[in-house]
């Protein structure tokens, strides 16, 4: 107010008042928000300064929360492939088990064929891990016999000039087995040479070579043929040439043939073998050691049957969890060669660890399918994109090997069969498999373990970071608590001492008013 007049000294002691009021303003405000720099007024280059590093530190903060969650991320794929490891090792159990366990069923039968066996007789085993095509096996052995047909006299002077220049050649074989050549040849008016499979020429005195017998045709060839080790010996019947082997096989492979008949004969001969008929003689029930032995030999039959001789009974043993049919049997347990069926049950223990693996098996995808955080699922092949600093320069994106998912199918895992554990070989092949899919399982885990180290060192330094930062920007315009004080202190104590200044000043203006 100008038309107020203060004095020199009033208002000396009103201005240092009003200082003092405006400093203890500024060191309240400082108290009461704990800086010294509140806005840039107060200093520039520090308000600024700070601003940039807490916007910063901010923006690190909130990239914080994304790798904490990442972290997570890693720490539920770990849970699911520790788990998963846990089911494959208790699959891999259940496979060693399954490979263990030998309670396969047997039935034991007595081999009756009646006193005169017809030579048809046959057990026949299928279903079981043989199949639906039934493996047949002969209950009686026979001889194989081959007769002539047609015999008439030989006549080896076929130009009818003492040349005895006439053969006779053929081949015969086995049991179905390889050939043998036989060629016959006159080597004088009284004496046949033979040679068997080529080999060196044996001779036989005949009374003539124009007018061979069946009797002596048979004894040339049983001279070859005992001179060659050939198992077969030669007879006549009813005037016909007769070949029967030596020893008995097989009923069904048991047999002796002829073939590539050859006659360089005169006249009317013939050897009456280009007509030959095939058949078998002296058939015999099998013994059940034979049978044992012909079971456990067959090819057809390894690892899926086995046989034994239970005290003279024939013990057959089902090696598979599915029945086996065996025909050719009857309900009281004996073999006789006819049409009725009996069934061996299978391995049951075998078959329910089969069906324990598949439980394990579907555990495993549903295991996978519920190790995700927050939406995401590194198991199923999801990736997992983590930034590191504010720029976004600094990133890590984590997913297994070429984004598969981790299952039984990515695993070679199939559904098994309880046939599939028929064989030990089998189980050994799957126990092989589910040892790949542990060294699967534990090489993305190593992998996932190796980018959860990653992401918790770049945690702890971004925290680190951020507390740099942070302290940093507060330097710069925090105020000193203890200072404020002492400085408020002291300036309330100026204050006071202003009040009374300009309280004195004042009254020395109030002199003039005790002259009235």
């Amino acid at each position: 107010m100008s038309d107020i007049t203060l004095s020199a000294g009033v208002r000396q002691n009103l201005l240092s008042l009003q200082k003092t009021a405006d400093l203890m303003a500024t060191t309240q405000n400082r108290l009461a928000t704990g800086k010294k720099v509140n806005s840039a007024l107060d200093n520039p280059t520090n308000f600024f300064t700070s601003s940039s590093l807490q916007s910063r530190a901010n923006d690190l903060s909130a990239l914080m929360d994304s790798m904490t969650n990442g972290v997570k991320t890693l720490e539920a794929a770990d849970n699911g492939l520790t788990s998963i490891t846990n089911t494959l090792e208790s699959m891999q159990s259940t496979l060693r088990q399954a490979r263990q366990d030998k309670t396969y069923q047997t039935a034991a039968y007595t081999v009756d064929l009646g006193a005169t066996p017809a030579g048809t007789e046959k057990l026949s085993l299928s279903d079981g891990a043989i199949g639906s095509t039934p493996v047949d096996i002969d209950l009686t052995t026979a001889q194989g016999v081959s007769t002539g047909s047609g015999f008439a006299a030989l006549d080896f002077d076929s130009a009818a000039d003492n040349s005895y220049a006439g053969s006779l050649s053929f081949d015969v074989a086995i049991d179905g087995g390889t050939t043998t050549s036989v060629s016959i040849t006159a080597t004088d008016a009284d004496t046949l040479s033979i040679s068997v499979g080529g080999g060196p020429a044996t001779t036989y005195d005949v009374a003539d070579v124009e007018a061979v017998t069946s009797d002596e045709l048979a004894s040339v060839i049983n001279a070859g043929f005992d001179a060659s080790n050939v198992a077969i010996t030669a007879s006549t019947s009813g005037g016909e040439l007769v070949l029967t082997s030596d020893n008995a096989s097989s009923t069904s492979s048991a047999a002796v043939t002829v073939s590539s008949v050859a006659e360089t004969l005169a006249g009317a001969s013939d050897s009456g073998l280009g007509a030959a008929s095939d058949s078998i003689t002296n058939i015999t029930e099998k013994t059940v050691a034979t049978l044992v032995s012909e079971i456990n030999n067959n090819a057809a039959l390894k690892d899926k049957v086995r046989a034994s001789n239970d005290d003279g009974k024939l013990r057959i043993e089902n090696q598979s969890t599915q029945d086996l049919t065996v025909t050719g049997s009857t309900s009281g347990g004996t073999v006789d060669g006819s049409t009725g069926t009996t069934t061996i049950d299978g391995n049951t223990v075998r078959s329910d660890l089969a069906d324990q693996f598949n439980e394990l098996r579907d555990q495993l995808d549903k295991l996978s399918d519920d190790s995700s955080y927050n939406g995401i699922n590194l198991l199923r092949g999801d990736n997992l994109k983590l930034t590191f600093n504010e720029t976004g320069t600094s990133t890590i994106n984590i997913q297994t090997k070429n984004a598969e998912t981790i299952n039984a199918a990515y695993l070679g895992l199939t559904d098994l069969q309880a046939s599939d554990l028929d064989l030990d070989s089998n189980i050994d092949s799957l126990m092989g498999t589910v040892k790949d899919a542990l060294y699967e399982v534990r090489s993305q885990a190593s992998t996932f373990g190796s980018n959860l180290s990653i992401v918790e060192n770049r945690t702890e330094f971004t925290k680190m970071m951020m507390n740099t930062l942070e302290t940093g920007a507060d330097n710069l315009v925090l105020a000193d608590g203890n200072e404020e004080a002492a400085n408020m202190l002291a300036l309330q104590t100026r204050q006071q001492l202003s009040s009374t200044a300009l309280s004195l000043a004042s009254q020395a203006d109030q002199a003039p008013l005790s002259l009235f």
